[in-house]
């Protein structure tokens, strides 16, 4: 049987495939489960399967999101039964035993260590995370340059050395989504780093209007 999310709202209870690797939540109509729930953020957390173990993380979110009764404040590893709640809503996690191997994320690996202009790019990368309704894929190179004030080049340099430090295979779009959320995962940035980062560049270009 496939993994799935039970949705428990005022409106009854409704069954939510975990199809693919990733999933986002929210009120948004564009998020993968729609939380029909006043006290949820358009784009409210993640659920995504890492190292054999289906985690859910908190996207800055208004109101916040808690497991088994408590508030997260960073990317938490979930067991088949367990209740994630946004605002009245309550989720609970029905997986395959092959989809909950917790121990094979508990040991993660700490963070690489990082150059300043690194860990500049690795923030650079979730910026579109505050600036649509989802967070679909990382920021362009062309985009962190912009956001950088260097050379797409260097942005290049700058991702290569990281996909090394992090581990990440494979090319394109979702490498850089999977370089995203890897350091996200270990711990190499916060969401509060991006949110500030976000915050630091409205004013810059407020201050150009």
């Amino acid at each position: 049987m496939d993994s799935y999310v039970e949705v428990w709202s005022a409106a009854g209870v409704e069954r939510a495939v975990l199809a693919g690797e990733r999933l986002t939540l929210g009120r948004s109509r564009r998020n993968d489960i729609t939380i029909d729930d006043a006290q949820a953020s358009r784009l409210h957390a993640v659920i995504e399967l890492l190292g054999g173990a289906w985690c859910v993380r908190d996207v800055s979110s208004r109101n916040g999101t808690y497991v088994n009764g408590g508030r997260i404040v960073q990317q938490t590893s979930l067991r088949s039964g367990d209740e994630i709640r946004i605002g009245r809503t309550r989720l609970v996690l029905r997986a395959t035993e092959a989809d909950t191997d917790v121990e094979a994320t508990a040991a993660q690996k700490p963070p690489p260590r990082l150059t300043h202009r690194e860990r500049d790019t690795l923030i650079a990368l979730y910026l579109p995370v505050f600036s649509t309704d989802t967070f679909t894929e990382a920021a362009t190179p062309r985009e962190i340059a912009q956001s950088l004030w260097i050379t797409e080049a260097a942005v290049r340099h700058h991702l290569a050395n990281l996909y090394d430090k992090f581990g990440i295979d494979g090319t394109g779009e979702k490498r850089r989504t999977q370089l995203a959320n890897e350091a996200l995962r270990r711990g190499a940035i916060t969401l509060a780093d991006v949110r500030a980062a976000h915050e630091a560049r409205e004013q810059r270009a407020a201050g150009y209007d």
